[in-house]
């Protein structure tokens, strides 16, 4: 008793609260639902616009965040630019660490083959796009910038597609552009697919949609391209989560018969009474649909068929309706930026015409066909050997004809009159599809729905990588030159900077490096068509950063903490270690085996008389060289092979010790090896 007095009590006060501030109420509701509240209203609340000590320090603390995160991403850029240089180093390291053992196992031949070695060790242009050479690492970058540029701006590929003819720029769409964003197999990639596939349609309807009906009634570029991948892997799921158990049923139900031809209907007829009575029928074979419908018979039999076929084609509508959800969310954007882009250029377009448009996509273009043949969509499983018959497939054909006709809102009229008592039906049915595809449209927007933006790329730990064919670089870099004028018209254009950069566009041979294919093989071109479709990876990085980070000179850096680790490895040998004996060279010597190349202001046949001892220090990869003139020291000079290799990946093939000697880089690395590595 009293736990029920004590809730009446506390209801009667909450009640009374309520009366007390209704007016309260009603106000917060004109502020909050109304477009053009009262002024009165508007009095009462507007002490909250003010500006207070917190309004103002909450800005100063996201100011302060925005602060540092814009100084931490930079910081990360700085790091990943030193990483990068270490990751050449590294490379350098262990080519040279390659060389070495080949110099060891092949000491033998090395010394007949002398002169084919030094040769390969003086040429690094015949190496592929990923050798470790200057020139070659700057074009590898710049292709890894020119396909980031083309992934995050979808401008280029959009314009690009329609200045191509239509079957080139499937041909292209089919297998660049799904490359290009890996068959949306993250969700970044689905984030920049769709953020192309909305540029490219808003594209296609301003320069090449006239009318309305021009998007039902043609063939446009980009509705196909989504449509075809939406039904790949990840969209042939959901048909078949849609459709498979309706399809199926209709299938299995072997006293399903659906026949709306009236002349079909009565020749069936004609067939079975000279089946049943063993007689020639009086009745003419051929008749037209108006004489077939003059028999009561066709007429009951085709009154049965319509019947079936508005209990079956209910069941299908009831299946596709029910899951929404189930439609790729791609599928569904993609339909919101087609509604949104014809009704901004046809401004007149009625809501109905606009819904039925969004249909066409999410129907007939992309459901009607699974439905009609669902064997060759792959929404059912076929048993070996079998296969649907021709009952089965006008019974399918005759719910999807009526699907079709009531999504796009069309009667069954003139040579369909026959069939107009399901008009009532299919205007039912149309409210029904109206509501679906108008709720289709209501999705987020993909920066919403992937929770992603600028900052993204920045601060994700991991490149994004493309793997993608030598042709489909060619041809892509071909296309852009071609149309470099329409698809970067500014010549300020980030894209004209990238291309100018490349040059012209590469040949198979380039790219894979000279020797990779034999110039006397009969069957070269072959060869190299096959090689074209060699793989390699793209590990996509933007060429312009969020800003320039602090002034970290990240070059010596990187140089500094190689030449640390390599000491440390030097310490990690055990003391007995017995270094390599020093080796005396002169200068004609030397000169003979291309590795001097000239001493300023001392004639060739004066370089007897010049003598260069060379020795291993204590630090591996260090050796100090001295000079001697007559006997007489001159002057003593470090070498290091880090600073060396440095110089062969910078291309550069001359340098000077002593400030007067000159000496071919490539062949003192080849004589270090040699005398101080080898075995």
């Amino acid at each position: 008793w009293y736990r029920m007095a004590t809730a009446r009590k506390n209801y009667l006060s909450r009640l009374q609260y309520f009366k007390d501030h209704v007016r309260d109420i009603h106000v917060v509701f004109w502020l909050v639902g109304s477009e053009n509240p009262p002024l009165t209203v508007i009095r009462k609340f507007v002490y909250l616009l003010d500006q207070s000590d917190l309004d103002f320090q909450e800005e100063l603390e996201v100011a302060r965040l925005r602060e540092e995160v814009v100084t931490k991403i930079r910081a990360n850029q700085q790091l990943e630019k030193d990483l990068n240089l270490m990751d050449i180093k590294i490379g350098l390291l262990v080519k040279n660490r390659i060389t070495l053992e080949d110099v060891i196992s092949h000491s033998k031949k090395l010394n007949k083959k002398k002169g084919g070695e030094m040769e390969r060790l003086n040429n690094t242009d015949n190496q592929g796009i990923k050798s470790l050479s200057k020139e070659r690492r700057k074009t590898l970058e710049t292709y890894q910038q020119l396909f980031y540029l083309l992934q995050t701006n979808p401008l280029y590929l959009a314009k690009l597609i329609f200045q191509m003819p239509q079957n080139k720029s499937t041909k292209f769409m089919d297998t660049v552009i799904f490359t290009l964003y890996n068959y949306a197999s993250n969700q970044r990639e689905e984030f920049l697919l769709l953020k192309l596939f909305k540029a490219a349609l808003e594209e296609e309807i301003k320069s090449k949609v006239d009318q309305v009906q021009e998007i039902v009634t043609g063939n446009p570029t980009v509705i196909k391209m989504v449509v075809s991948f939406n039904r790949g892997a990840r969209g042939q799921n959901t048909l078949r989560q849609l459709l498979a158990p309706v399809v199926r049923e209709i299938i299995e139900d072997k006293s399903l018969i659906i026949n709306t031809n009236p002349v079909e209907v009565y020749k069936a007829w004609v067939n079975q009474l000279e089946t049943q009575t063993g007689e020639a029928s009086k009745l003419p074979y051929d008749v037209t649909t108006e004489q077939a419908l003059t028999h009561p018979e066709v007429k009951n039999k085709l009154e049965a068929s319509i019947e079936n076929l508005r209990r079956v084609t209910d069941k299908v509508l009831i299946s596709i309706i029910s899951s929404l959800e189930l439609l790729p969310y791609g599928l569904r954007y993609i339909a919101k930026v087609l509604k949104n882009s014809i009704h901004e250029k046809f401004p007149d377009a009625s809501e109905d015409e606009l819904l039925k448009i969004v249909g066409n996509l999410l129907y007939y273009r992309y459901m009607n066909p699974a439905i009609v043949a669902p064997d060759g969509f792959d929404i059912i499983d076929m048993t070996a050997g079998g296969q649907i018959n021709s009952d089965q497939r006008r019974n399918l054909g005759s719910v999807a004809k009526v699907l079709q006709h009531a999504a796009s809102n069309k009667l069954f009229e003139g040579e369909n009159e026959h069939l107009s008592s399901m008009n009532n039906y299919l205007s039912e049915t149309y409210q029904e599809f109206r509501k679906y595809f108008k709720e289709a449209c209501n999705v987020l927007e993909p920066e919403e729905k992937f929770n992603m933006d600028k900052y993204t790329d920045l601060v994700t730990v991991s490149k994004p990588v493309i793997y993608i064919s030598i042709e489909e670089i060619i041809n892509t870099h071909s296309l852009l030159l071609e149309h470099q004028d329409v698809i970067a018209a500014e010549k300020s254009d980030s894209l004209n900077e990238l291309l100018e950069s490349l040059g012209e566009v590469p040949t198979v041979e380039s790219f894979l490096g000279e020797g990779a294919v034999d110039p006397n093989d009969p069957n070269k071109e072959n060869t190299l068509n096959q090689l074209s479709k060699t793989e390699i990876s793209l590990y996509l990085t933007s060429k312009y950063d969020i800003g320039d980070g602090e002034a970290v000179d990240g070059r010596s850096l990187m140089i500094k903490n190689t030449r640390r680790s390599i000491k440390l490895d030097g310490k990690a040998e055990p003391k007995g270690t017995k270094r390599a004996k020093p080796v005396r060279y002169t200068a004609a010597k030397l000169h003979e085996k291309g590795v001097l190349l000239g001493i300023d202001d001392l004639q060739t046949n004066q370089f007897k008389n010049v003598t260069f001892d060379i020795m291993a220090t204590e630090d591996v990869g260090i050796f100090d060289v001295r000079s001697k003139f007559l006997g007489v020291e001159m002057e003593k000079v470090q070498l290091n092979i880090q600073d060396l290799l440095e110089m062969q990946y910078e291309g550069v093939a001359v340098m000077k010790m002593f400030d007067k000697v000159k000496v071919n880089v490539n062949l003192l690395i080849y004589l270090l090896n040699k005398k101080f590595y080898g075995k």
